[in-house]
């Protein structure tokens, strides 16, 4: 194997040489690219993106917190059926997840975090909706006449 190896190192710096590049040299002048190498940085910064926690995406694909800690290392990769679920919870597909695709567009976080909040206030029975629905009507009501202060002040 290492002697396979060796041969196409030899291959690649004659190709090299014959192209005009001496020792360190590239073809082609590297560019400082956003690319994300490791699966483990690529699901930390899309479950950041889609507004998780750690815990949250835990809870959401139906693994531990302790796991999406060790999937997001360096060198550690999920088993293939949690996959999908993964690239569902984010929002993304599964080449997305793997790198074989770039993500569309990412939605915003608090968008994605009150959408999560909505979709299991709606699983609530129908006195705690209305509570819940009381309580953002106040929130709003108060934010609503702090911004007409504001106005008449300036």
């Amino acid at each position: 194997m290492i002697y396979g190896l060796r041969i196409i190192r030899q291959a690649d710096a004659r190709i090299g040489l014959s192209m005009g590049l001496h020792s360190g040299e590239h073809p082609m002048p590297k560019r400082k690219t956003e690319v994300i190498e490791s699966f483990g940085e690529r699901l930390a910064q899309l479950r950041r993106d889609a507004g998780f926690t750690q815990v949250e995406f835990a809870a959401e694909v139906g693994i531990t917190q302790r796991m999406v800690a060790y999937y997001e290392a360096p060198d550690a990769h999920p088993p293939a059926h949690l996959l999908p679920q993964m690239a569902q919870a984010l929002g993304v597909s599964v080449d997305v997840l793997l790198g074989m695709s770039a993500p569309r567009r990412p939605k915003k976080l608090a968008t994605n975090r009150l959408e999560r909040r909505l979709m299991e206030i709606e699983k609530l029975d129908p006195k705690a909706k209305r509570q819940i629905t009381q309580l953002l009507d106040t929130f709003i009501e108060r934010e609503k006449l702090k911004q007409r202060v504001s106005a008449q002040e300036a």
